[in-house]
């Protein structure tokens, strides 16, 4: 015959998981270390941005620079597929998407945005600094597309389709 389980009381001790007390980060709040990898790539997007924000802020004042972990668009035809201008894309992934100005569905004026697509982009970086780089040269695309130059405008320094 089984016997019935008594169902144990719940204490303090039973809470903290096998009395090593209560769980948390092994870091504290201040250190660098903690940061999630949104955090960590945001930053990134702000390092890259600002040599670009500093040379054209007066004509800026209207964009807004927005990071999303994946793209929502997506290609119909993977293999035969053509990004409009706003998509700065590797193959079908698109990396970043300009959207213009304009109306949302209640009536109320949006600002432009350059869209950041987190995970493709780091999926392309081999390293920190490579990251960079990249987040920079999609930025000069971007900023460049939306000012309607050409990206070497922007950055004399970004290697042109023909250097690389």
């Amino acid at each position: 015959m089984s016997r019935a389980r008594r169902r144990r009381t719940t204490t303090s001790r039973s809470v903290d998981r096998r009395g090593r007390g209560v769980r948390s980060s092994v870091f504290p709040p201040d250190v660098p270390a903690r940061r999630t990898r949104a955090e960590k790539f945001d930053l990134v997007v702000l390092d890259a941005f600002a040599p670009i924000d500093s040379m054209w802020h007066d004509r800026l004042t209207k964009l807004d620079i927005a990071v999303d972990e994946v793209p929502k668009i997506r290609a119909l035809d993977p293999d035969s597929v053509n990004w409009p201008d706003e998509v700065v894309a590797d193959g079908p992934v698109p990396l970043s998407r300009l959207i213009p100005a304009g109306i949302d569905k209640h009536g109320v004026a949006t600002r432009a945005r350059v869209v950041l697509f987190r995970r493709p982009l780091e999926r392309r970086a081999e390293d920190p600094d490579d990251l960079t780089d990249l987040v920079h040269d999609v930025l000069v695309h971007q900023v460049g597309t939306y000012l309607g130059v050409a990206p070497d405008i922007i950055d004399p320094t970004l290697p042109g389709e023909d250097d690389v």
